[in-house]
């Protein structure tokens, strides 16, 4: 009998945040493969708002309003999920903020409220997730990582220094759950067309010039492009994978420059 490796029927799968953007992409796709969407935000009204696009689109969807910053809201949070919805099967740390001010301005209290939410929220939900996949003999966690992971910008310190620590962060997961079959991977975005950057990628426009410029595929990803590898991942085409980052940037990454017409 055949076993399609990325069939995701009969999982649970908790995607922080995903309530618009690539996250709502990735859940989308997890969704589409079989698996039950949980999403969390702060906001009751966001929330709401997701989980009935979810529903139109014909997933199983279900809310949860917590911080993923407070240790003991996340616990109560996922023993809530974990009785009403399922045990856990794969956790994706999508949740993000960023503060793009220049590093001799920006304040202290900003950098850490990046840093919680970017760096330390992962390491609190994955902690209490993982207890449970322990117990049950296996899990996958997938944490959005950054190109930030790898390169740094102006004005974006704090976002850079917390992607760049989830790349280790997950690293380490790897290092210490892979005995318990859990894998832990990281994904990293490169520019994409979201409703937040349409304004910057308007022909003409310098930003959408570098871009286009700057990456081999020559376009902006489009926020279904990371359906796929969040799929991988999550599924079971991905068990001897651990502690990798998959860049879903169109090759930027692997290259100075967008290779040029000439010989």
């Amino acid at each position: 009998m055949s076993i399609n490796l990325f069939d995701l029927t009969g999982k649970v799968a908790l995607v922080t945040g995903a309530v618009h953007g690539l996250g709502m992409a990735m859940a989308k796709g997890l969704g589409n493969a079989g698996a039950t969407i949980v999403v969390n935000n702060n906001s009751t009204d966001k929330l709401a708002a997701a989980v009935e696009e979810y529903k139109a689109s014909g997933l199983n969807a279900y809310g949860y309003v917590f911080d993923v910053t407070d240790e003991k809201a996340v616990k109560d949070s996922i023993a809530k999920i974990e009785k009403e919805v399922g045990s856990i099967d794969i956790l994706v740390n999508n949740a993000g903020i960023i503060k793009r001010t220049p590093i001799i301005d920006m304040e202290v209290t900003d950098f850490n409220a990046v840093i919680q939410v970017d760096l330390v929220a992962p390491f609190i939900v994955s902690k209490c997730v993982a207890k449970g996949m322990i117990e049950r003999g296996g899990g996958k966690i997938i944490n959005i990582c950054s190109m930030m992971s790898e390169l740094g910008r102006d004005s974006v310190s704090a976002y850079a220094s917390a992607k760049g620590g989830l790349k280790m962060l997950t690293r380490s997961m790897a290092t210490e759950w892979a005995k318990f079959n859990i894998q832990t991977n990281g994904i990293g975005p490169g520019y994409f067309a979201t409703s937040q950057t349409a304004p910057i990628r308007v022909d003409g426009h310098p930003f959408n010039e570098f871009i286009v410029g700057r990456t081999p595929a020559g376009r902006w990803g489009d926020p279904n492009d990371l359906a796929g590898a969040a799929i991988f991942l999550s599924s079971k085409a991905s068990d001897f994978v651990n502690g990798h980052v998959v860049y879903v940037d169109g090759g930027i990454l692997a290259t100075i420059g967008k290779p040029s017409n000439e010989d």
